[in-house]
């Protein structure tokens, strides 16, 4: 939780880099909240089967917007990146792969253009 927390206090920040860790507690804890939340919307009758979005999980992705999209950029910049690579996202199934490998590669060892190596300077949350 602390992770998710710390995503979203940065939530405008698209210089530094982000560890695998914060990338993935993140997505896991959007995950939950989005399945719970289209839930409550499939209970309540505020889901609209077309969008496959609710009142409550269609804000929800809304507010999450900014913060995912920089927790985003800074992960790529780990992996010494532009956010830039972002965009590949956007060539149907060869992209997601694409992304999917950046994410989960390890971060690079040394201090890269976008700051030095989150592991050795944070602490565990």
């Amino acid at each position: 939780m602390n992770w998710y927390i710390k995503v979203l206090k940065n939530y405008i920040n698209f210089k530094d880099r982000a560890r695998r860790k914060e990338y993935w507690f993140f997505v896991l804890f959007n995950l939950i909240a989005g399945i719970v939340l289209a839930l409550i919307d499939n209970m309540t009758g505020t889901l609209t089967p077309e969008t496959g979005y609710g009142l409550l999980s269609g804000f929800y992705s809304l507010l999450v917007f900014l913060p995912g999209l920089g927790v985003t950029v800074r992960r790529l910049h780990d992996t010494g990146r532009t956010g830039w690579w972002i965009l590949i996202g956007l060539i149907p199934l060869i992209g997601a792969l694409v992304l999917l490998y950046f994410f989960v590669s390890d971060s690079e060892q040394e201090t890269n253009q976008y700051g030095p190596n989150p592991k050795g300077f944070e602490s565990e949350c």
